[in-house]
């Protein structure tokens, strides 16, 4: 009998001797490579790593010793975070105002004649 997920991740635990709190290890938490990143993120790279240094962007993690990845739900609450801000910014603002546009001068024409 094969079970839920649920009972052989329980059972993959347990077997392993290894005492893990097992909400954390099924909460089916995605995680997301670069070129997917960069489709919700669409950032370039150095920006990216700015801003993680600073704090102000999920942290990439090593899952292999050359694969870097970005927990999912951490990036869509920065967006969701980045996209309130960007309302609450726009609604405090005035209504815009486009600027006067200069007429262009005719290509025939000589000034000082």
């Amino acid at each position: 009998m094969l079970g839920r997920p649920e009972e052989s991740a329980a059972r993959a635990v347990q077997d392993g001797k290894r005492t893990r709190n097992l909400p954390s290890l099924l909460s089916g938490a995605r995680t997301i490579r670069r070129p997917e990143l960069h489709q919700l993120v669409p950032l370039a790279d150095s920006t990216i790593y700015e801003l993680e240094q600073r704090g102000e962007f999920p942290r990439r993690f090593f899952i292999t010793e050359r694969c870097v990845v970005w927990n999912l739900a951490e990036v869509e609450a920065w967006l969701d975070a980045r996209r309130q801000k960007s309302d609450a910014h726009q609604a405090k603002r005035l209504p815009s105002v486009r600027p006067h546009r200069r007429s262009r001068r005719q290509s025939g024409s000589v000034e000082g004649d």
